[in-house]
Formats: structure tokens, C-alpha cells, sequence
């Protein structure tokens, strides 16, 4: 696992447009089935978490629950706990470099 390196990725697709953030607008994202990844901070809180995981399951989108907040906060430069990678490259590069 290489979380500094897909956290970059995080960043790079925050600037480049692909993503969407916070919880609304991924569950929106999650709806329209546009979201290719879905990422959760590890310490969001349960209804939260049981929320985003439930859509994300329904829609079979995968979801990455391997970053804190604060992580994800400091990669895409918002504080944040939920976000959507609506990239196909973008999901799959942050996957691999996760998941190995």
C-alpha cells in the first residue's frame, strides 16, 4: 500500500476537476452512478459511514475507507470526510495503489 502516493493522486484530481466532495454531493455523484470510487475517511462518523457504504454497495461502486480526515483534507486541500473520484484513470491509479 502507497497511501502517500495515491493521496497525491487525490490532490491531482481535486485540480484537475474530477471529483466531487462532501457527503451530498457524493451521494448525488453515487445516484447518477458518475462516481467511479468513492473514498470515506476511516473516521467518519457510523451513520455516515453506514450511509455512504449502503450506496456505494447498492450501486456497486467501490469504496476506500483507508485514509483519516485529515488525510483527506490535507491531499485535496478542503476539510472533507467523504469524496468521489468521477475519473475512471483517476479510480483506478488510486486503487492500484492502495490495493496493490
Amino acid at each position: 500500500m502507497n497511501k502517500t502516493k495515491a493521496l497525491n493522486m487525490l490532490g491531482l484530481a481535486m485540480r484537475a476537476g474530477k471529483m466531487v466532495t462532501g457527503e451530498e454531493m457524493t451521494l448525488k455523484e453515487i445516484r447518477n452512478e458518475k462516481a467511479a470510487l468513492v473514498i470515506l475517511a476511516s473516521d467518519a462518523g457510523k451513520n455516515t459511514q453506514k450511509k455512504i457504504k449502503d450506496k456505494s454497495s447498492y450501486y456497486e461502486i467501490p469504496l476506500l475507507d483507508v485514509f483519516s480526515t485529515d488525510e483527506i483534507s490535507a491531499a485535496i486541500g478542503k476539510p472533507r470526510m467523504v469524496i468521489g473520484i468521477l475519473d475512471q484513470g483517476f479510480a483506478r491509479k488510486v486503487q492500484e495503489l492502495i490495493l496493490g
